[in-house]
């Protein structure tokens, strides 16, 4: 069965505190969803710093492996120089070349002659490589450790571009690193604010709630004294059933619970003395009637349970 809903102003304490008991429960559980999720949002920023880290780690092995590959294409292609001037000197043996390898000749002494010239004046720089090949003891001549170098230079070029591009990309990464702190500070900030509404509304729920409280305690506390002030009462009531049924010979077969009985049958007493009264006054005028007998009665009310005599006319 459904219950039917009721105005706050009529619902009991103890229901407006089981409800206020309840709106705290929520609140509770509300806070404790969010607290969640803000420990799984933070969960992610950490996972995503260690990809982040792990990537890193990625890119220094490419280039570790990158530099491997480029000495090894070093390597190869000095072999396959090596290989072409084989085959220039085996091509340089055939009759059918002498002509072409003539006018390559003659071609060859005028820029032997340049290179002769240029060889004079670069000569300094010749001394100077042959110093630096018998410094370094790792080369069989200065071809080679120009090749070496060339080689070196242009791994170096190809090194310096990767670079730029995995520091263009390294650059995009922090930049959405910063995005999403900056979003998640916004989402920090809004659930900070969140946070904050909700205590102030859990304080004003616990506020409500200690206000119910003291409230239903002087509820049950007037409770209690109205309850004593009606037990009393009927002790009273019962007195004086008792005392009223005992004068008259009235015979008792009223329940000591039944409150509203005694009085009516005390109200019948009091109503057929009154008869009587009325009855015996004509009789006797000029002499003084006669008094009943000194009867006590319990009033608590005014005496505190003191015994207090009662007369009855």
């Amino acid at each position: 069965r459904m219950v039917p809903t009721r105005d706050g102003a009529t619902l009991l304490p103890s229901t407006r505190l089981l409800l206020k008991r309840r709106e705290v429960a929520e609140v509770e559980r509300e806070l404790q969803s969010q607290r969640e999720e803000f420990r799984q949002r933070m969960e992610c920023l950490a996972q995503r710093r260690q990809q982040l880290s792990r990537r890193e780690e990625e890119l220094r092995d490419v280039v570790l492996k990158f530099d491997a590959f480029i000495k090894a294409s070093a390597a190869r292609r000095e072999r396959a120089l090596r290989r072409a001037d084989e085959e220039r000197a085996r091509a340089a043996g055939q009759g059918a070349e002498v002509a072409r390898l003539r006018r390559e000749l003659e071609g060859l002494l005028r820029r032997r002659e340049r290179l002769a010239r240029r060889l004079r004046s670069l000569r300094g720089f010749g001394d100077y490589l042959r110093s630096v090949l018998a410094g370094m003891g790792q080369f069989q001549d200065i071809p080679a450790m120009l090749a070496h170098f060339g080689a070196l230079a242009g791994a170096r070029a190809a090194l310096a571009q990767q670079a730029e591009a995995r520091q263009e990309q390294l650059a995009q990464g922090w930049a959405r690193l910063r995005r999403y702190r900056e979003e998640a500070g916004s989402k920090l900030l809004c659930t900070k604010d969140d946070l904050t509404r909700l205590r102030a509304r859990l304080e004003a729920t616990r506020h409500d709630v200690l206000q119910g409280e003291s409230h239903w305690a002087h509820v049950q506390s007037t409770a209690t004294q109205k309850t004593l002030l009606l037990g009393q009462i009927k002790l009273a009531v019962l007195n004086l059933f008792q005392l009223a049924t005992a004068r008259l010979e009235v015979p008792m077969d009223v329940a000591l619970e039944d409150t509203e009985a005694q009085l009516d049958t005390v109200l019948l007493c009091m109503q057929d003395l009154a008869a009587i009264s009325a009855e015996l006054r004509p009789r006797q005028l000029g002499t003084c009637p006669p008094r009943l007998p000194v009867a006590t009665s319990i009033n608590p009310l005014r005496h505190g349970g003191a015994k207090v005599p009662l007369s009855q006319e």
